[in-house]
């Protein structure tokens, strides 16, 4: 009986384990949010695009001596208006843009971070260090988490109304390119407070992944955003502390416990889609 105990008290005596759990539940409310909103709109791929693209900011901020969060935000932000102001200035589609922006902002990236031969651990920035966060790190987490998580509260209506309509929620008066810059400039913050823990590679799946696994499962979109926060939630416990025990990185492993979400949720839906057919046609 000792020997169970233990096994599931171990993780949480090591400050570092405790740190990782802290600054993955920080994120874990207001990334779930985003990411049902971005599933909504179909911004999955702007996500992608604007975690890769927090790079070349990251180094200049280095290079000049600037905190880094304000280079990866400026980045992050700079990515998203560019493909908004592309997209409606040229005949070419959105993804396309996307894929543009995003994948020369990451090269450039990459260029810079080998030009520069800093100190700064490339692989920490795409993978993140949830093991390697100090408080400092916690606190400036939190405070972005919480400019994030006030957003999404206040707004919270006009954000939802102009997902499912965003020419209804025009008609009614809301000021949709505030609020559409407004979720950009939110979602880029949330990726800066995500680096951290999951990286720039991962913080496209807290961004993705969250969403799809709540829309395949709930009725509601109250019920969404209940599935998203759970899924990353459950994700982040079951995947640090399965880390500390087969000895893996947390995030990765924090990934495969939501793809692994996903697949159920996609079986449970099939199946409910199935009976529900049956039930029609009987």
């Amino acid at each position: 009986m000792d020997v169970i105990l233990d096994f599931f008290i171990d993780p949480f005596r090591f400050a570092y384990m405790q740190k990782a759990f802290l600054i993955t539940f920080l994120i874990a409310l207001p990334m779930a949010a985003m990411s049902s909103l971005m599933v909504l709109k179909g911004w999955s791929l702007l996500g992608d695009a604007m975690s890769h693209a927090v790079l070349p900011g990251i180094v200049m901020a280095y290079i000049a001596g600037l905190p880094l969060v304000i280079g990866a935000f400026a980045a992050g932000l700079f990515c998203a208006v560019a493909t908004g102001w592309l997209n409606a200035n040229s005949r070419v589609k959105e993804d396309t843009v996307m894929g543009i922006v995003f994948s020369g902002m990451f090269g450039l990236g990459i260029v810079l971070h080998v030009s520069v031969r800093s100190s700064l651990h490339l692989d920490h920035i795409l993978f993140g260090d949830m093991l390697g966060v100090a408080w400092s790190d916690i606190g400036a987490t939190a405070i972005l988490a919480a400019v994030c998580g006030g957003f999404l509260l206040i707004k919270w209506r006009d954000l939802v109304a102009q997902a499912f309509d965003e020419l209804h929620a025009r008609a009614i008066g809301l000021k949709t390119g505030w609020l559409h810059y407004g979720l950009l400039t939110a979602i880029a913050l949330m990726i800066v407070a995500s680096l951290k823990a999951v990286g720039i590679i991962l913080s496209i799946a807290l961004l993705v992944a969250p969403g799809a696994i709540a829309f395949l499962v709930a009725r509601t979109f109250a019920g969404m955003l209940t599935v998203a926060v759970g899924s990353v939630m459950l994700s982040a416990l079951i995947g640090i502390f399965a880390s500390y025990h087969i000895d893996s990185e947390p995030a990765p492993t924090m990934v495969l416990m939501m793809t692994g979400l996903f697949v159920v949720a996609l079986v449970v839906s099939q199946v409910r889609d199935l009976r529900m057919r049956r039930v029609a046609g009987g």
